[in-house]
């Protein structure tokens, strides 16, 4: 290409172009609104059939209370336990149930295990039990000796495994449950809050039971402290 051709061919781009020549020229550029004008004219007509087609289906859409009849009510039922359960948690756990109606009966059951079993059936046979008397009972109202000193760490474990099913177990099967401090069932049993186990051994044998241990003592007494302040018959 010659030199001559070069700048005849920038001189008709910058004639087509209509590049101003000075500053005081402005080029003429397109209209905007005649370019964008379509688009959004077509924008507003989609937003406009959208709009009509909701309120149309809002329109048509039958109503939720439209009918309340037809729903069904809820009615909530009061618990009203027939049966109280009073448990002093451990190895050996002694228990006492009073069903309306029916005199007391109590005892102490043993949660150990075996030589080739693993930690977790104490546990394990404490829920079955548990299991086993909501199914001849039915809706429990649950009392527990609530203890906050132990005498070491494998008794603190023990109990705490102990707590840990009942609580869980009664919420489950949505059973009230409550605990008692040790001073509070002592207090009830003899009198001082800082008796010794044969002190409320003697109290429950002087009221008519026969307690065959501790355990089972402090179950009694449990039992009896729900009735006496809880007044259940």
């Amino acid at each position: 290409m010659t030199v001559a051709t070069a700048n005849s061919t920038v001189a008709s781009v910058a004639t087509s172009a209509r590049l101003p020549s000075s500053f005081g020229e402005v080029a003429r550029l397109p209209d905007r609104k005649a370019i964008t004008s379509p688009l959004l004219e077509e924008s507003s007509k989609r937003r406009t059939a959208f709009r009509i087609t909701s309120m149309f289906a809002l329109a048509t859409r039958p109503a939720v209370d439209a009918n309340p009849s037809a729903r069904p009510e809820l009615k909530l039922v009061p618990a009203n336990p027939r049966t109280l359960l009073a448990l002093d948690l451990g190895s050996a756990t002694g228990w006492a149930l009073k069903r309306i109606g029916r005199p007391i009966v109590s005892g102490t059951m043993t949660f150990k295990a075996g030589r080739f079993e693993g930690g977790g059936m104490p546990f394990l046979r404490f829920r079955r039990w548990l299991a086993e008397i909501e199914a001849a009972e039915g809706l429990l109202a649950v009392y527990f000796e609530e203890v906050r000193v132990h005498a070491g760490t494998i008794a603190a474990h023990v109990y705490g495994g102990f707590l840990a099913e009942l609580t869980a177990w009664c919420e489950e099967r949505r059973h009230p449950y409550e605990g008692v401090p040790v001073g509070v069932i002592k207090r009830f049993a003899t009198g001082k809050g800082n008796a010794d186990k044969q002190a409320v051994c003697d109290a429950m044998r002087a009221r008519g039971f026969s307690p065959a241990d501790y355990n089972e003592a402090d179950a009694i007494a449990i039992l009896l402290w729900a009735i006496e302040t809880r007044g259940v018959p």
